[in-house]
């Protein structure tokens, strides 16, 4: 809770009434799909590209708080023009994945912390709080009812991606009024070509940064990935597959686009 009495996990001091209540996992409401894709082979997926039967999703309004939870066929989203997500990036997004063990069950790696993130972005792009054990479990359910769709292989898993938008259906720099929160599945294999295990090649130039204190860096906002691609562009143009981001007057490393880095350096003392 919060300092308002905020049941909702994550919510630093929202004033509303209307934050206090977060949807539940219990009132989820499954209506599956009936017609079902054919499962691609785990040898050849490609990122992102191939997606799963059902998706989740949960609405949220100022007038009326979070609505019901729903599990319903993947179908497009209905947008007003006007949405703040499409004009300002109000938006935010997760990434996780369930992996399917040697023994073969199902198991989510931390999922906990990638809650924490989401709400701290939801925070920071002026988004809905919400309890974050109760979009675990509705996760849970989702990738329960896709549970085929779990790759049976240890080069793949099941990716998951939490998504919310604001979809303030009007113009102006706000917070939002409306905002919809979904959850999509997709297989993937290895996020580079060249495979899991295999060292790719960065690119580091000073006049480019993605991340600086006082910004949003912290936050898995959409925004902090399109400015990126510009300079990813121009790696890729350079035989290289990653941007080594640097910071500062001093080119302080700060990360690389697509993941950490960790640096084992033997110095001149050994």
């Amino acid at each position: 809770g919060c300092q308002n009495e905020c049941t909702a996990g994550g919510c630093s001091g929202e004033t509303a009434k209307h934050m206090t209540e977060s949807f539940k996992a219990s009132d989820l409401i499954i209506t599956p799909a009936t017609t079902f894709k054919e499962k691609p082979d785990p040898s050849g997926l490609v990122f992102g590209t191939v997606f799963t039967d059902n998706m989740l999703t949960i609405e949220w309004s100022l007038a009326s708080g979070w609505e019901k939870p729903y599990i319903k066929p993947l179908e497009n989203l209905s947008l007003h023009p006007a949405s703040s997500s499409l004009h300002y990036a109000i938006e935010l997004f997760e990434g996780m994945k369930a992996y399917r063990g040697v023994d073969g069950k199902i198991r989510l790696f931390r999922p906990t912390l990638n809650m924490d993130r989401m709400a701290r972005s939801a925070r920071r792009a002026t988004l809905p709080c919400f309890d974050q054990n109760e979009l675990l479990e509705c996760i849970r359910k989702l990738v329960e009812v896709e549970k085929e769709w779990v790759p049976y292989s240890t080069a793949a898993s099941l990716y998951i991606r939490p998504t919310l938008i604001g979809t303030e259906p009007s113009l102006g720099v706000k917070k939002p009024t409306k905002a919809l929160l979904y959850v999509i599945l997709s297989p993937v294999g290895p996020y580079f070509a060249s495979g899991s295990f295999n060292p790719i090649s960065l690119w580091a130039d000073p006049k480019y940064v993605r991340a600086w204190k006082g910004g949003t860096g912290d936050c898995k906002l959409g925004g902090n990935y399109g400015s990126s691609i510009y300079a990813q562009q121009e790696a890729l143009q350079l035989g290289c597959q990653q941007v080594l981001w640097l910071y500062g007057e001093d080119h302080q490393i700060t990360e690389v686009g697509t993941m950490n880095l960790f640096l084992y350096w033997i110095n001149e003392d050994g």
